[in-house]
C-alpha cells in the first residue's frame, strides 16, 4: 500500500497553496518529531486530520515525488556528527521536486534542545549531484555557525533518498505535517526499499502539534530516524547506528538490500546524474 492508499482522505481535506502554506508555516526553525507508521494505519489518521488540516495542492496534485541527494566528506563528518549526537551538526543535500524539476541546496543545522535551523538556495536540477554552484553558500553558511568541515569541494553525494510526499497545514497551531511513502534508499549500487512503512514528520515550535497527540493516543510514538544518517547505516552495517538502533532493529530488520539490474543503474545514473 502506497501513496494512492491515502488519496481518498487527501481529497476530503480543504486546500492550501504553496505561498500560503510557507507563509503561514514556514518553520525554517523548529522542532522536528518523526514517528515510523505501517502504511495501513495511514488512511485512519488521515480522515481524523480532515477537520483540522489543510492539504498542499499544486495544479490538482496532492502528493509529490521528492528526490534528496546527500553530500558529505571523504570522513563522513557529517553522517558521524549525527552518530555521535555531537552538539553542532550539519547536513547538506540536494531536494528535488521531480514533479515541477525545481531544486533547492540546503543546509540543515541542528542546534540546542533538538532545534533546526535550514537554509536554502535554488539549485540547477541538471546539477543536483554536485554542490559545485553553491559552494561559496554552503561554506559561508557553516562558517558562519563555527562549523568546521573543511572546503565544500569535498563533499561528494553518499546517498540518494526518494519518496512521495503529502504536506498538511493545520491552521490552528501553525505547524506542519509531512507524511512520506515509498520510502527508498540508494547507495552506490545497492538499493533500500521500505515499501510498507511511511514516516510521518511534525514540524512545530516547541509544543507539540495536535497531530503528535492523535499518533500517542494510537501508542504510536516519537523515533529517532534520519533519512540520510539512518538510511547510510542500514546500508553500511559497519558504520556506528547507536541513536538509530532501535528503529533499524525494529523497522529495518529482515529487509535486504537489492542491487539493481545494469539497464536500471545506467537509467538511474542518466536521470539522477547523481549515483
Amino acid at each position: 500500500m502506497s501513496a494512492p492508499s491515502i488519496g481518498a482522505a487527501l481529497r476530503e481535506m480543504p486546500s492550501v497553496g504553496l505561498v500560503e502554506l510557507v507563509d503561514r508555516a514556514a518553520l525554517l526553525t523548529r522542532v522536528d518529531r518523526k514517528y515510523v507508521v505501517p502504511v495501513e494505519e495511514l488512511p485512519a489518521l488521515l480522515t481524523e486530520l480532515v477537520p483540522h488540516a489543510r492539504v498542499l495542492d499544486i495544479d490538482g496534485r496532492r502528493t509529490f515525488r521528492y528526490e534528496s541527494v546527500y553530500f558529505d566528506t571523504p570522513r563522513l563528518a557529517s553522517f558521524h556528527g549525527a552518530a555521535y549526537r555531537r552538539r553542532r551538526r550539519f547536513k547538506v543535500r540536494t531536494r528535488t521536486y521531480l514533479d515541477s524539476d525545481h531544486c533547492w541546496l540546503e543546509v540543515k543545522l541542528s542546534g540546542a534542545r533538538g532545534s533546526i535551523t535550514k537554509h536554502r538556495l535554488p539549485h540547477p536540477p541538471a546539477d543536483r549531484g554536485s554542490v559545485h554552484p553553491g559552494r561559496s553558500f554552503v561554506e559561508e553558511t557553516l562558517r558562519r555557525e563555527s562549523i568546521c568541515a573543511g572546503s565544500a569541494a569535498a563533499l561528494a553525494p553518499v546517498l540518494v533518498t526518494d519518496y512521495r510526499r503529502a504536506t498538511l497545514l493545520l491552521p490552528d497551531s501553525a505547524s506542519r505535517v509531512t507524511v512520506d511513502t515509498d520510502l527508498s534508499w540508494r547507495h552506490g549500487e545497492r538499493v533500500l526499499r521500505l515499501p510498507g512503512l511511511a514516516v510521518v514528520e511534525t514540524k512545530t515550535g516547541a509544543r507539540a502539534a495536535p497531530v503528535d497527540r492523535m499518533l500517542w493516543r494510537r501508542g504510536i510514538r516519537p523515533v529517532r530516524i534520519s533519512k540520510y544518517a539512518t538510511g547510510l547505516a542500514a546500508l553500511r552495517p559497519e558504520l556506528p547506528d547507536g541513536p538509530w538502533r532501535r528503529t533499524l532493529r525494529r523497522h529495518f530488520h529482515g529487509i535486504a538490500p537489492s542491487v539493481p539490474s545494469p539497464a536500471t543503474i545506467h537509467r538511474s545514473a542518466q536521470e539522477a546524474s547523481c549515483v
